[in-house]
């Protein structure tokens, strides 16, 4: 049972590829003006990493993107893991602060694109505050949840033992909630992401997001797709680099799953 669990494990990830595909190759067939097939995305990929479109190859592109995204992510990362740990320890604070932080959550982050571009220009720093907007509201929900989920018992056991609030914040309460804030991050990149590719749809020369509103603009499906699948297959990667750093960070909860 054990060895066919594992090659389960190992052939869903394929057929789910393989029925991607499939569906993609069936819409083609259906709509070939507007659904290229795989081979002609391929082939626009290979041709725009040796082909530079607005004075950069397809890797510049990427790269532009990632350092907007990983920027902003850093920063929301850091400020959002701070501003859910003082919402979910401090009851004081958590009166304060969660009202407001209720009333400018919902706000999508596409919607503050006019108002950063009028603050902040069209430059770098515009793209990067639209990213960071959008990444660290899911950090600091999940923060705030990890937090108010932690085991009351392992608190009172804390306590018990004489530890004052900052060293049960650090051996306690952060550990247990790691698993939490990791997700909260993951979902942060996937945002990240999104309001990256919208700012660069607004106002960019470079990055993924320039190259999809070019093929738009082009009438050029297969370059729409091309950076869609970029955008997919570097997005996955972060996400296994996260799972690995999950697994590094807080062992014991891979373990229980």
């Amino acid at each position: 049972m054990a060895r066919m669990k594992k090659w389960m494990d190992l052939l869903l990830p394929v057929l789910s590829v393989f029925l991607l595909l499939t569906l993609w190759i069936l819409l083609h067939v259906r709509k070939p003006d507007i659904m290229p097939a795989p081979l002609d995305v391929l082939q626009k990929l290979w041709e725009i990493t040796l082909h530079p479109i607005s004075k950069a190859t397809l890797p510049i592109h990427i790269l532009v993107s990632l350092g907007r995204v990983l920027g902003a992510f850093a920063l929301a990362s850091v400020l959002g893991v701070t501003f859910g740990v003082l919402l979910g320890w401090y009851e004081t604070f958590h009166h304060i602060a969660w009202p407001v932080f209720e009333i400018i959550r919902p706000i999508p982050p596409i919607a503050w694109i006019p108002l950063i571009i009028l603050w902040c220009g069209i430059g770098e720093t515009s793209k990067v505050v639209i990213v960071f907007i959008g990444a660290i509201v899911p950090i600091v929900l999940n923060t705030v949840a990890g937090i108010r989920q932690v085991n009351p018992m392992l608190l009172k056991a804390a306590r018990s033992m004489g530890a004052n609030d900052m060293a049960i914040m650090r051996e306690a309460v952060l550990p247990d909630s790691l698993p939490s804030i990791v997700a909260g991050m993951k979902t942060a990149l996937s945002t990240g992401w999104m309001c990256v590719l919208a700012a660069e749809m607004v106002v960019a020369r470079q990055g993924v997001g320039f190259l999809i509103i070019r093929g738009m603009d082009s009438g050029d499906s297969a370059l729409i797709l091309a950076g869609m699948v970029v955008i997919g297959v570097v997005s996955a990667l972060i996400t296994v680099a996260l799972n690995y750093l999950e697994v590094r960070l807080c062992p014991w909860k891979v373990t229980q799953k």
